[in-house]
């Protein structure tokens, strides 16, 4: 994972606001702190975006949000990742298909993360639903969804990593593993899909205020962190042409 290529998100970049028009982007773990804002984002480029989480109510406020920017309508799709089969990510591609007629991007924000402990201490559900979420959710997932992306003219699909040093230190537990596997299964992809015209990327994000971060350093003044907006724009950069070329690690720190 660490020695995985680095590129940085070209200087002054902002997408214009036709950059993702005519564009489905699944985001997951869209009311989230990450989820949330690159739902935004992509609305704010004229995605149509499908919002999936598990909290309905929360959702159907980032859909206001997106409506009051006169962005192409959203749609919610609700979804425990953590109990998800197989079954629900097909009926989920199979909705899409359905509805929407298309899928060019996806957007893997979802995350879970209860708090540091000595992996002794680990709780054997707690570990599985980490893993789960983490890393197996978004593999699923996008398995499901791959047909879809394969007839998009140009589909990339993202996700979002954590520092490689810090995952490897003691306390992480399953998130850690998982951000691991989840740095390999992005080269694996890389390489398997290097001749279709759909893209895998990783995104390394900067220290951002988010509840998971909240989770993690219960110490730390919060607001001395950004929002996770200037992320936010990273993924918009990924989803769309310019980011065509971004065949490494997106590395915002």
């Amino acid at each position: 994972m660490s020695a995985s290529p680095r590129a940085r998100l070209p200087a002054g970049w902002q997408a214009p606001s036709d950059y993702l028009r005519e564009r489905v982007v699944l985001v997951s773990g869209a009311a989230g702190g990450l989820g949330r804002a690159s739902a935004l984002a992509c609305a704010r480029a004229g995605a149509s975006v499908v919002l999936l989480g598990r909290r309905v109510a929360r959702l159907e406020k980032v859909y206001d949000e997106i409506v009051a920017l006169q962005a192409p309508r959203p749609a919610i799709y609700p979804l425990d990742l953590a109990g998800a089969t197989p079954r629900d990510y097909a009926e989920l591609a199979a909705t899409l298909e359905r509805e929407l007629g298309r899928l060019d991007g996806i957007v893997h924000a979802a995350a879970h993360f209860e708090s540091l402990q000595p992996a002794a201490d680990i709780e054997a559900d707690e570990w599985l639903r980490g893993i789960h979420v983490n890393v197996s959710a978004p593999f699923l997932l996008t398995q499901a969804c791959l047909p879809l992306l394969r007839v998009a003219a140009q589909a990339s699909v993202v996700f979002v990593l954590d520092d490689p040093e810090r995952m490897s230190r003691a306390y992480w537990g399953a998130y850690g593993v998982a951000k691991h596997a989840l740095a390999g299964l992005v080269s694996i992809l890389r390489a398997e899909w290097e001749s279709t015209f759909v893209r895998a990327h990783a995104l390394l994000p900067a220290p951002m205020r988010t509840r998971l971060r909240g989770a993690a350093y219960y110490g730390e003044n919060a607001l001395d962190l950004p929002l996770p907006d200037a992320t936010a724009d990273a993924v918009v950069y990924l989803l769309g042409a310019d980011g065509a070329t971004a065949q490494t690690t997106l590395d915002l720190r």
